[in-house]
């Protein structure tokens, strides 16, 4: 079965003849590595599920500094949900990490979806509330503890992020330098 349908049945139920009416709402996509999900001051258009493959958000800020936000890997959403929702410029550009294959779906059809489909307002629903809580941890890691600590949580639930980007962008994610992290992984590895 498609890893869309398992996705969504994690965390509401959706029957396999409503889920290929599902699907219909959705796009099929290749981004090559280093290719544009989405670039800096265009609207966001789609917001992607991700198949196969790594992507990450991030901006530039006015040193020509690099900001990691977001990185994302399979089964994960990847867009910039302001922009999506606000149909306003963005300032983050997406970009893949690895080959990508994703399944994007536009406003009209998420709007669509919701109208239709019970499934789908239930899956909005779970990952609103799950991304809420990881906002307001990565918030309070970021300002609250060390960079060890914030590391070790980073790590303990997120290993696949470790396998899957260098350290220079985890360090990015984190708030910290490449050179914090070094010291920081060195000092765990020592423990």
């Amino acid at each position: 079965m498609h890893p869309l349908f398992h996705y969504i049945n994690k965390y509401a139920i959706i029957s396999e003849e409503d889920f290929k009416v599902f699907l219909s709402h959705f796009t099929h996509k290749k981004i090559r590595k280093k290719q544009f999900l989405l670039e800096e001051g265009e609207i966001s258009k789609h917001m992607a599920f991700i198949m196969k493959g790594a992507m990450r958000q991030y901006y530039i800020d006015e040193k020509g500094v690099e900001h990691i936000v977001n990185l994302y890997i399979e089964n994960w959403w990847a867009g910039d949900r302001e922009s999506f929702v606000m149909c306003t410029p963005s300032i983050y550009t997406i970009d893949a990490w690895e080959d990508c294959e994703v399944l994007l779906v536009s406003k009209e059809n998420t709007l669509k979806l919701r109208n239709q489909c019970r499934a789908f307002n239930e899956l909005l629903l779970k990952l609103d509330e799950l991304n809420t809580i990881a906002t307001q941890k990565r918030i309070t890691y970021s300002i609250s503890f060390t960079a060890e600590i914030h590391y070790k949580y980073f790590v303990d639930n997120y290993p696949y992020f470790v396998d899957r980007f260098p350290q220079h962008i985890i360090a990015s994610y984190l708030g910290i330098t490449k050179d914090t992290l070094s010291r920081v992984r060195k000092k765990m590895l020592k423990q």
